[in-house]
This record gives structure tokens, C-alpha cells and sequence, in this order.
């Protein structure tokens, strides 16, 4: 300033902030310029990149002003964090490998090197990220198939998401990504037992239930629905009815061993996709 030691105080030298906190003092016997607290240069100046204070000093006798800045720098002092603490991603088992599936980027108020410059994911068999970057340098994560899903297989994944900034020694932030795998119907129905043998007096009652036969289908929701039906067999008709919802076959005529020993159904299990399975029945009729 080309003052002499002692002019500062002589001529009652003060600083005057504009428009910030006051965050300086001014020792004018010795003319250092002395922090009143800890300045934050996230919460004085944001996310920009340029963090300066300007500050006036101000002397009388004469009066003279000087106008005067203070720049400070970044450290890492922040780290990466995620908006939510879990992400929820649905996604088809038909989906193929190398399908790509943006993610919610990490916040850090740490500005250029000290701010989020790498993502990684927890070791799994199906995905691996992507670290991308934005036109104003900010990075985000990018989830990307390796190995097709299979609902059956593992109808849900949880994957930790990790972002890391550039300080030294850097800092982390995590969040869970759970990834709920969408059935598709890739699953033809199957019966319990291939082949059902039963016996039946000749005088059983009409409605008199037979069997229940049963086939499950691995698929979910309504893709893994079942309509049972009943195939005529060996050019007999059938004396028997089978319920579509719950697989039981019961009797709606009057049997007559004498007439027909025994009768053989090929029953259909199918699904709501038009895959089906069968299964056969073998009904005796017993003598009485």
C-alpha cells in the first residue's frame, strides 16, 4: 500500500466488507490481515469455481480507500453424496446385454479435482458402471448389462453404488441400488406327476371328484395363471369334467363297468402366453 509501519493506526485504518460476513480484522499496529473465523468457501461462494471476497480498506487524514480481494481456494472438505439413499430400478429379464441405465448422480460442494470424479459398483454378475461426463465437467453414472437377467433365476439385486471425489486423500459416498427383475413369460407349464392313475367304483356319484391334477408355472403375476382343460382320449367320450382354475376332475355321468373298463385323458395346462404342458389320466373303473 506504500504506508509506513505505524500509518494504520495513526489514521484509523478499518476494513469494510461488501456485502459478506465480516471474516477479517485488521491489526493495524502490525498491518496483518487476520481471519475472525474458519471461512467456507461453499457456503460464501457456492458451486462456482472462482471464490473471492472483495473488501474495502478504508484510512483517514487524508481519506484514501483501497480496494482490495481475497480469493480462496478449495479443499476437500465434502463428500460425495447420493440425493436418496436407495434407487429402485425395474427392469424386463428380456432385457439384452449391453443395455444402458442412467443413475442419479452424487452431489459434492467440493468444486474441480476435490469434486465426484469416479463411480464404481459393488462385484456382481450382471452389471458394471459407466463413469460419464456432463459439458460443464460434472460427472454421473451410467449402469450397463453384462449378462442377461433371468427372473426365476434371481428376482431381485442389490447393488452398492460408490462415488468418489478427486481429493487426496479422496472422499467416497454410497448408495443402494435394488433392481427388481420383470417377468416375462419364458416358462411353459409343467405338471406335478406326468401320469395320474386312479381307481373308481362304477357307482360313484354324479360330481364325485376323481382327481386333482396340478401343474405349476414358474413365470409370475398372470403370466403364470393356468387354465386346466380336458383333451377327448381313445375316441371315447368322456364321462368327466374338469374345473379350468383348480385342476379337479370330477365325474358328470354315470359310469357302467361293463360298458368302458377304464378311460385315458391327456389334460392341458396353459398359460396365459399360450405355452401349455400335459400330463395323462388313467381312470379304472371298478367292477361292483
Amino acid at each position: 500500500l506504500g504506508l509506513r509501519v505505524g500509518e494504520l493506526a495513526t489514521r484509523g485504518a478499518q476494513i469494510h466488507s461488501k456485502g459478506n460476513k465480516e471474516l477479517l480484522q485488521l491489526d493495524a499496529e502490525t498491518g496483518n490481515l487476520v481471519l475472525k473465523e474458519k471461512p467456507d468457501r461453499e457456503v460464501l461462494c457456492g458451486v462456482t469455481d472462482s471464490c473471492v471476497l472483495h473488501f474495502q480498506l478504508i484510512l483517514k487524514n487524508p481519506v484514501q480507500f483501497f480496494q482490495t480481494d481475497l480469493q480462496i481456494t478449495d479443499i476437500n472438505d465434502h463428500s460425495p453424496e447420493f440425493p436418496h439413499r436407495e434407487m429402485l430400478l425395474k427392469i424386463t429379464e428380456s432385457a439384452q446385454p449391453g443395455t444402458v441405465f442412467p443413475l442419479k448422480a452424487a452431489q459434492d460442494s467440493d468444486i474441480g479435482s476435490n469434486a465426484v470424479q469416479n463411480y464404481t459398483v459393488s462385484p456382481n454378475l450382471h452389471f458394471h458402471v459407466v463413469t460419464q461426463s456432463r459439458t460443464d465437467g460434472s460427472k454421473y453414472p451410467e449402469l450397463v448389462l453384462d449378462r442377461a437377467l433371468d427372473r426365476e433365476e434371481q428376482p431381485e439385486l442389490t447393488l452398492t453404488l460408490t462415488a468418489v471425489d478427486g481429493g487426496s486423500p479422496p472422499r467416497s459416498g454410497t448408495t443402494t441400488v435394488r433392481i427388481e427383475v420383470m417377468d416375462i413369460n419364458d416358462n411353459a407349464p409343467q405338471f406335478v406327476q406326468s401320469l395320474y392313475e386312479v381307481q373308481v367304483s362304477e357307482n360313484s356319484p354324479l360330481n364325485a371328484l376323481i382327481v386333482t391334477v396340478s401343474a405349476r408355472d414358474l413365470d409370475a403375476g398372470i403370466h403364470g395363471n393356468v387354465a386346466y382343460s380336458l383333451f377327448q382320449g381313445g375316441g371315447v367320450s368322456q364321462p368327466f369334467v374338469i374345473d379350468e382354475v383348480t385342476g379337479e376332475i370330477r365325474l358328470k355321468r354315470v359310469l357302467d363297468f361293463e360298458a368302458t373298463t377304464y378311460y385315458n385323458m391327456e389334460i392341458v395346462a396353459t398359460d396365459s402366453g399360450g405355452f401349455s404342458g400335459k400330463c395323462s389320466v388313467l381312470v379304472a373303473v371298478v367292477d361292483k
